[in-house]
């Protein structure tokens, strides 16, 4: 059999565990296509499954989320894709490697005019930002929006999204640098939590009244001073833990801050049916085209170099999308 470079894990840890190996390369079952991947993103969900908060399915594990490429082969049964196509995915394990056999229904093609590089860079955190404003929490024009780590992959697309429905939007960041790359993306309020109390900025910001929804994709260290931030019957959208799980906590303090909703919802959920994925694909394919969405790609790592990536992303040294070149 032929083999592949592949990232694996043999049990949970720090980014040590993160070992670059020969593995064979896989064959396409029935409704698979193999794809020859150029670019695996690196996302907070990577480490989720490295660290063991999220359960493995079992080692050794080939880790990643989200991948661009093209179609090598396909099994059986499979006609919604072919040999030559450039394609993209998100939420299939297995894409920190050269070749990845992924459902031929989770696979999307990516068109011409948008670069393989920027379709693994969209997939996972471009959905992420199109489910929370579009599904999760509609936005709608004249609402207002905190977004935690505004100046993270998703936060500078979830910004731009949500400018685009007419929302004012607040962001939290940690550095002045932050803090412009948020005011680029059209962040209406730019608030560095290092400094001030992020909460009552928002208040102040909305005239005593609280924002109408924050998306939160930091978790422990926020998600206190999230809730504060919000008007009587606001949501709290949890979407992500990067500074650690919040604790459980005494449901009765949603009533006490004013009847508050909150929801914890991951990508699956939103790309379930191929109708649901093709559309959200569609729509940040169409919006990178037409130049309504602005990527940023800057932090690209051979793949033998994935444990600096998740130093990097860990540590919080990075703005934007952080790639895996293959």
């Amino acid at each position: 059999m032929a083999a592949m470079k592949a990232i694996a894990i043999d049990r949970n840890g720090g980014p040590e565990v993160l070992e670059v190996r020969d593995v064979e390369v896989p064959s396409p079952k029935r409704g698979e296509a193999l794809v020859h991947l150029e670019a695996s993103g690196v996302n907070f969900i990577d480490v989720y499954f490295r660290t063991g908060t999220y359960k493995a399915p079992g080692f050794p594990l080939v880790i990643g989320q989200e991948g661009a490429g093209t179609v090598e082969s396909v099994g059986e049964d499979v006609t919604s894709v072919r040999p030559g196509d450039r394609v993209a995915y998100a939420g299939v394990l297995g894409s920190y490697a050269e070749y990845a056999a992924v459902p031929a229904d989770r696979l999307v093609v990516v068109p011409a005019e948008v670069s393989l590089r920027d379709a693994a860079a969209l997939m996972l955190q471009g959905m992420t930002a199109h489910y929370l404003v579009n599904s999760t929490f509609p936005l709608q024009a004249g609402q207002t929006a905190l977004v935690q780590a505004g100046a993270g992959g998703v936060g500078l697309l979830l910004t731009q999204l949500a400018k685009a429905k007419g929302a004012t939007v607040l962001t939290t960041v940690s550095s002045e640098a932050k803090a412009e790359l948020s005011r680029r993306a059209g962040a209406d309020l730019v608030i560095d939590y290092t400094r001030e109390d992020f909460a009552k900025a928002a208040r102040d910001a909305t005239s005593g009244k609280g924002v109408d929804v924050v998306y939160d994709s930091v978790g422990k260290t926020t998600w206190e001073k999230s809730l504060d931030a919000l008007r009587p019957r606001g949501y709290f959208v949890l979407f992500g833990g990067s500074s650690g799980q919040v604790p459980p906590f005494d449901l009765q303090v949603l009533n006490q801050k004013g009847g508050l909703f909150v929801t914890r919802p991951s990508l699956g959920q939103y790309i379930a049916t191929r109708e649901e994925l093709e559309w959200r694909a569609r729509d940040l394919f169409d919006a990178v085209r037409n130049g309504a969405l602005s990527l940023r790609v800057e932090h690209l790592y051979p793949l033998a170099d994935a444990t600096r990536a998740h130093q990097d992303l860990e540590a919080r040294k990075t703005t934007g999308k952080l790639l895996l070149l293959v």
